[in-house]
């Protein structure tokens, strides 16, 4: 059965199998959130695709099993794919009483078996989420403030929709920074707003860095143009670089011994999300596990200098940032 994702509060979820699919990671976070994992906290368990199907015993175990404490069982299970179709097919048919059963998939195409299994099948629901236009995002936002009474001008509703960038779950990440602002105030002004969400302004940090160690020079470059990045802003960065080259040391070490990009990437813990399995590739290929290496001490040692030269912090990882997404540089 298909039905919109603005209806899902018209419904009894209760002993449901549902498919949340679609690119709107935000909008399938909140519900699952706040309709499953917050109502079944002691219940809710939380399974990547590959975990189940590289080890389906312990996970029909701990399906048909139950505690004595818990009044339903709900099993979400992310980045659901054609793969576990059998699986899911097979769970459906055995309608286990009190069980809820959440897959939360990325796009699906309609010839999709694991679409069309919950399309058609009467015991099941298949919730499609598309991206979210600033009239949404404005809408929520309004609704925010308007429940927390704080008057708040059209102009700053148009500010906060446009550093979320489109994107539901940023939005909600800026929502509860202005949260905490705003407790035990009665407003809050644009001068306000824009000291607030200067980081949700910029382009994910992760992804700033990704396009660095993927040498793509001139996606580095337009980032770094596009922003306007603090201290704390710059602390942040060279923090997660450092995490993120790690990450790559482990991965160029791994793909050495065993000669294969692809097992490195996939058998690594924890699990890399598809979508950036193939910017990691592209980095695994650019790094020699020297460079990497030798970028890691860099790193510690720039993290020092913005430190001492707070004033020219900016200028000192915009400089080194860009020097190392130069596909000459190693």
């Amino acid at each position: 059965m298909i039905i919109k994702s603005f209806e899902l509060n018209k419904i009894d979820l209760k002993a449901k199998n549902i498919l949340l699919y679609g690119e709107n990671q935000g909008h399938k976070n909140e519900i699952i959130e706040k309709k499953f994992k917050q109502k079944n906290s002691d219940g809710t368990y939380v399974y990547d695709e590959n975990e189940i199907i590289n080890n389906q015993e312990t996970f029909f175990n701990n399906v048909l099993s139950k505690s004595f404490f818990e009044k339903e069982k709900v099993i979400i299970i992310n980045r659901a794919t054609d793969k576990i179709k059998d699986i899911i097919e097979e769970l459906i048919e055995k309608n286990i009483s009190d069980l809820i059963l959440v897959l939360n998939a990325n796009s699906l195409e309609k010839k999709s078996k694991l679409r069309i299994l919950f399309e058609k099948n009467k015991k099941a629901i298949c919730v499609p989420f598309y991206e979210d236009n600033n009239q949404t995002l404005s809408a929520i936002a309004s609704l925010f403030f308007r429940e927390r009474k704080i008057p708040i001008s059209r102009e700053i509703i148009n500010v906060i929709v446009t550093r979320a960038r489109g994107d539901r779950q940023n939005l909600n990440n800026e929502l509860n920074k202005i949260e905490g602002f705003i407790k035990n105030k009665s407003k809050i002004n644009i001068e306000d707003i824009l000291k607030l969400t200067n980081l949700a302004e910029n382009f994910n940090v992760s992804e700033l860095i990704d396009s660095c160690l993927a040498k793509n020079k001139k996606k580095t470059i337009s980032i770094l143009n596009e922003n306007n990045y603090s201290l704390e802003d710059c602390i942040l960065i060279i923090r997660s670089f450092l995490i993120k080259s790690k990450r790559l040391n482990k991965l160029c070490e791994e793909a050495n011994k065993t000669n294969n990009i692809e097992s490195a990437i996939l058998h690594f813990k924890p699990p890399i999300f598809w979508k950036d399995k193939e910017i990691v590739k592209q980095q695994i290929k650019n790094w020699s596990c020297k460079n990497i290496q030798r970028l890691i001490y860099q790193i510690n040692e720039i993290e020092l200098l913005i430190k001492k030269n707070s004033n020219a912090s900016v200028i000192i990882l915009s400089d080194f940032i860009i020097e190392n997404s130069n596909s000459v540089s190693n």
